[in-house]
């Protein structure tokens, strides 16, 4: 399976449908991206439909070999005038199904490359600490900077640490 990369710039129902599609199988394997399994369909489209939205965040996503949304990463720029040159990486979700296959990565690099191109130099994230995603970020060139304990709710209501995570984009 090769995974193609976009910038999401206009959606139809079936994009919706499929990111919805995405975000539940993400929190239903345990993903603590802001909602609580099990996730109904209806609540993951009305989400979606609502971030889409959004002037000022974008959305990239990873499209399998048969065109499908198996992936998606967005970022929210920072509109105080003060910081306009940062970014926050939000959603980053991959399918179960093709994990391991490099559509983080492919991801990342889109959303990394758009950011650098526009002057959003400095971007931030954050990630149930001790998860999957954190090996991922780190072997991406992302650096710790520290945890919340008691952040957030695990997919399935417990308590668990956030850790933050930010990467510079300026080179030399």
């Amino acid at each position: 399976m090769t995974v193609q990369v976009a910038l999401l710039e206009s959606w139809t129902e079936d994009d919706v449908a499929e990111l919805a599609a995405v975000t539940v199988d993400c929190v239903d394997g345990g993903a603590s991206v802001n909602f609580l399994r099990p996730m109904a369909t209806q609540d993951a489209v009305a989400w979606w439909m609502s971030a889409l939205s959004d002037p000022h965040a974008l959305t990239w996503v990873a499209r399998d070999d048969d065109g499908a949304i198996v992936g998606c990463v967005r970022l929210g720029l920072a509109q105080q005038p003060n910081g306009r040159h940062r970014g926050e990486v939000g959603k980053m979700l991959v399918h179960r199904r093709v994990r391991g296959r490099g559509a983080a990565r492919a991801l990342l690099e889109a959303l990394e490359s758009w950011a650098a191109d526009h002057g959003r130099h400095r971007l931030v994230l954050d990630t149930e600490t001790g998860s999957d995603a954190e090996q991922v970020y780190r072997r991406l060139g992302w650096t710790r900077v520290g945890d919340i304990p008691d952040f957030a709710l695990t997919a399935d209501g417990d308590l668990t640490s956030t850790t933050y995570y930010t990467k510079s984009l300026l080179t030399g």
